[in-house]
């Protein structure tokens, strides 16, 4: 399955009567890194919630493969991954069983033989059967993070601070999962107050479009 790929035309967001930002473009072509830049309240996770079909925009539109969200909204579906601030891991599931909902969500076959192969490549084989409540910060992370690993489909990552809570062994497996994701011709958008150490990530500043001091 191919990835996008996935654009925003003229795009506003507007929060209660503060316009964010207005007339904003992007582009995310298939093979493509992005980083997403901004400074704290631009914007940025509200642009990332309009791009993954969260939310609305207040003007503009945005496309998937040269179409209107609204008509391919079921290829968008299943080529988008979104991951945001919340780790969306249900807190009474084990870690394993969180995993597997997400593939059974995905609409994946064997979501307990992924979720378990998921699970041992970002090194949470020894906290599987641990309940989601249990776990660190970090742990929850990159138990999230699973979701991208789940199969090897080429997609379009949509990705809140995915370097959050991580320690550097974990940071560089999800650059490698990254580098293996855009060379199947994929596309990750990703916000990070830490350095992107991607060689291939393109540099995305809101603040040109920002409405907002």
């Amino acid at each position: 399955m191919p990835s996008g790929p996935l654009a925003a035309r003229a795009l506003a967001c507007q929060r209660g009567r503060r316009l964010l930002f207005r007339g904003l473009n992007l582009q995310l072509e298939p093979g493509s890194v992005t980083w997403l830049r901004g400074t704290n309240g631009s914007g940025k996770t509200s642009l990332l919630r309009i791009l993954a079909g969260l939310s609305q925009p207040a003007e503009g539109e945005v496309t998937w493969a040269g179409k209107p969200i609204r008509q391919a909204a079921s290829e968008a579906r299943q080529g988008t991954v979104y991951i945001g601030h919340t780790n969306a891991l249900k807190e009474d599931l084990t870690l394993v069983e969180a995993v597997a909902f997400l593939a059974v969500l995905a609409g994946l076959d064997e979501p307990s033989a992924r979720a378990h192969r998921a699970l041992d490549h970002l090194g949470l084989a020894k906290r599987r059967d641990a309940p989601v409540r249990t776990l660190s910060q970090g742990q929850r992370r990159r138990g999230a993070l699973a979701r991208l690993v789940l199969d090897e489909q080429p997609r379009t990552w949509v990705l809140d601070e995915p370097f959050d809570a991580l320690d550097s062994h974990s940071v560089a497996i999800l650059c490698t999962m990254v580098e293996a994701n855009i060379r199947r011709r994929g596309a990750v958008l990703l916000t990070s107050h830490q350095s992107v150490e991607l060689a291939a990530a393109r540099e995305f500043d809101l603040e040109p479009w920002c409405c907002v001091s």
